[in-house]
């Protein structure tokens, strides 16, 4: 397979420099095919050229495919190794390596204004904001800022809180104050000052020092025990002991490591799998995964390099030494490479080889599974995983209520099996023990009457319940549980509508599933069935109700006949049209006059 223009990319060659760079390979229709790096451009280009033997096919038709050599010299390695990195990303040529997971990680912002919001984003704004990240999981992201709400009392508002509009009284209380979840600095009840103390101790907690956060809480809570404020140490002993906990979750490796970025490999024929651990502080703040598709049977020195330099590019890391575990050519300006022997640093290699290898033995595992495994099994499988379940989950319900404003309160619980609605063993309650709009009390009605006839009627149990609603509405499932003697029994979940939070028993964290996971969506389709069976009895029973209220006003018609009326004629409208024959062969020829009479004067 020669290359037909070969004189021509011979002379091109024969001019480029001997300086560190980036090459560019065209086709005939002026389109790039390939992007390398080199330290030597005119040397690594004529190397593809020299050669009258490739030992990869791919490579012997990529070279044929040649038309044209473009190149751009640059500084230093480093400089090389980002534009080929910038370049591949941009025209994602067909015999580089494919990265497969090129996505926007997440940051947290501390937002530069007066009474800063802190808040979860894809972008980086130049403002003077704070920017702490980026992570490599959403799941650490919302788990910090659930710790931050849940600690501090933050504005969420995007109201401009300057000092002027403050004292000008723009501004009014919202529903975040009333429920607790701020301390109105708009209106002038929480100062500056006091504010910055709450984002000073989460900047802290960002930047991975909670310690000093715990140290400062100490101090403040035996301050105030010692001025017997019993209350206010009671409330920062919470927070001490959440920060604690969240704190005791951190994978501590050794006190002395600090600003360390490690990488491995693990590859098949076909991909390459890189792992990067991320240590600060003597522990583990990030961990991420990048998979690779090779496409040129790349060296693992060159796979490593274009991995380190992608991963660093997007987490914008500033470590200045990098523990891998061989040598590669390719340099970062001012970063040192450790390949360790022993020690702490290589028990951390050693973990994210095991990292590497897990991840490529588990997508193996998932690809194999997929193949063979019909797609409610699958499915059922997954949600098995990702949320721990000890049992099979062939059996799930899923509870709702409806009610407006207290009004014809229902509950409405729906079964899926084998993934699928099974219809015939939905069923609708009346709520009979509840007065008002309590949804708590109400759940825990629902729940406890349909698991207390399963029991009597000695029948099958879930192996999942699915309660619509966060924290609260769980809380009140696991009650009517306990009193059924079934907590344990059976797992049970809750799943909030905003963030489509999941929360299990006794975890304050919830959980965040992918939003294109096949488990999410399962759990999404019982919340919105169980909805839409417990909209649909609502209706009907307002609509029921409705009539019944116009068929009170008549006097002389009992209960017993405006139910013979509504079976027969199904509304006040039709009643209001029948004719005096009509009604005489359902409620008899009085009752049917007293009908009459009343329409033809309303």
């Amino acid at each position: 397979m020669i290359n037909k223009n070969i004189d021509y990319l011979k002379s091109i060659v024969s001019a480029l420099p001997d300086k560190p760079g980036v090459y560019q390979y065209f086709n005939e229709d002026d389109k790039i095919i390939y992007v390398g790096k080199a330290k030597n451009i005119k040397k690594r280009v004529s190397s593809y050229f020299n050669r009258t033997h490739y030992e990869n096919n791919k490579l012997k038709v990529l070279v044929s495919k040649v038309a044209n050599i473009k190149h751009i010299v640059v500084e230093t390695e480093s400089d090389a190794l980002l534009l080929e990195n910038n370049l591949i990303k941009k025209y994602q040529p067909r015999y580089n390596v494919l990265l497969k997971d090129d996505k926007t990680f997440p940051w947290i912002c501390v937002k530069n204004e007066n009474f800063a919001r802190v808040f979860y984003t894809r972008k980086v704004v130049n403002d003077g904001s704070k920017y702490y990240g980026p992570y490599t999981s959403v799941k650490m992201v919302r788990t910090l800022i659930d710790l931050i709400k849940h600690l501090y009392k933050l504005r969420t508002c995007s109201n401009n809180l300057s000092v002027e509009n403050i004292q000008a009284g723009k501004f009014k209380t919202c529903l975040e104050y009333h429920i607790g979840n701020c301390l109105a600095p708009c209106i002038g009840k929480q100062t500056i000052k006091e504010y910055n103390k709450s984002i000073d101790q989460i900047k802290n907690i960002l930047k991975g020092n909670i310690q000093e956060v715990i140290t400062y809480l100490n101090k403040l809570m035996q301050q105030f025990a010692s001025e017997f404020k019993f209350e206010e140490a009671q409330t920062i002993k919470e927070k001490i002991d959440v920060l604690s906990e969240f704190k005791s979750k951190s994978t501590i490796v050794s006190p002395t490591i600090n600003n360390v970025d490690v990488f491995s490999l693990e590859e098949d024929d076909k991909n390459a799998y890189v792992n990067f651990l991320k240590v600060l502080n003597g522990g583990i703040v990030s961990v991420h995964t990048l998979e690779m598709k090779k496409r040129l049977s790349e060296s693992k020195e060159e796979l490593l390099s274009i991995a380190i330099t992608d991963i660093r590019n997007r987490l914008q890391s500033t470590a200045k030494e990098i523990i891998i575990p061989f040598k590669i050519e390719y340099e970062w300006e001012g970063v040192g490479y450790t390949i360790p022997q022993r020690g702490d640093k290589k028990k951390l290699l050693e973990l994210s080889q095991r990292n590497a290898k897990y991840y490529r033995l588990e997508k193996l595992k998932n690809e194999a599974n997929r193949s063979k495994m019909p797609r409610e099994e699958r499915i059922l499988k997954t949600l098995q995983g990702d949320l721990h379940l000890s049992e099979y989950p062939d059996h799930i319900e899923c509870f709702d209520n409806s009610n407006i404003q207290g009004s014809n309160p229902v509950g409405a619980c729906v079964v899926f099996k084998n993934s699928k609605p099974s219809k015939k063993d939905y069923r609708h309650f009346n709520i009979k023990t509840v007065e008002g709009p309590d949804d708590f009390a109400s759940m825990s009605e629902v729940v406890y009457r349909r698991y207390k006839r399963l029991l009597d009627e000695n029948q099958k149990l879930p192996q999942l319940i699915i309660i619509d609603g966060g924290k609260g509405q769980l809380g009140s499932a696991l009650k009517a549980l306990e009193d059924l003697n079934l907590r344990g029994e059976i797992a049970i979940i809750g799943i909030a509508k905003k963030l489509e939070e999941i929360y299990f028993p006794g975890d304050s964290v919830p959980l965040y599933l992918d939003k294109n996971s096949e488990s999410l969506k399962l759990i999404q389709n019982l919340r919105n069935e169980a909805h839409r069976f417990g909209i649909t009895f609502h209706r009907q029973k307002r609509s029921i109700s409705q009539i019944q209220s116009e068929l009170d006003q008549i006097s002389g018609i009992g209960e017993k006949s405006k139910t013979d009326l509504l079976k027969t004629f199904k509304t006040v409208s039709k009643i209001r049209k029948a004719s005096f024959e009509e009604l005489k062969v359902v409620i008899g020829a009085k009752r049917a006059q007293i009908i009459i009479d009343f329409f033809s004067f309303n």
